[in-house]
């Protein structure tokens, strides 16, 4: 059975893409914990970082510091940002399909790190907003 991100990286569910490549997809949070957080997915289906192989980690994970480095410059009042991958039900992984989340910071932003995401701002955006933001990163991945 084919899981939302299974469906996002078919095209099936529609996304605001930031960065595709023909193993990756970078695509907006909806839950949105700040403006402009971002999951990195391998297009190739797997279920948590214990099943990578040598080759998913390496894209993956060399993808991570050049789109952190694009959502910084996207807006600059972004000063940290917190990557985060849950593996395993136990570890609050709610979507078996291994994601990343990059989640920018900002000073004095109040965000409490370790519940950063659980949040859900989504009531909060319109398509609008969310096409800026994907655009704004977008630009800055060249």
């Amino acid at each position: 059975m084919a899981d939302i991100f299974d469906k996002i990286i078919a095209g099936e569910i529609p996304a605001y893409k930031v960065y595709e490549d023909d193993d990756l997809l970078a695509f907006l949070d909806i839950s949105q914990v700040t403006p402009g957080h971002t999951l990195l997915v391998p297009k190739k289906h797997v279920d948590d970082i214990f099943a990578y192989d040598d080759e998913t980690a390496q894209k993956v994970l060399l993808k991570l510091p050049s789109l952190a480095r694009a959502i910084r410059a996207s807006d600059p009042t972004i000063t940290g940002i917190n990557i985060s991958s849950n593996n395993g039900p136990s570890a609050g992984q709610t979507v078996i399909h291994s994601h990343w989340h990059l989640i920018p910071r900002r000073d004095d932003d109040g965000l409490n790190a370790a519940l950063a995401p659980t949040i859900d701002n989504s009531d909060s955006y319109t398509e609008d907003q969310y096409e800026d933001l994907a655009q704004k990163i977008q630009q800055e991945l060249g």
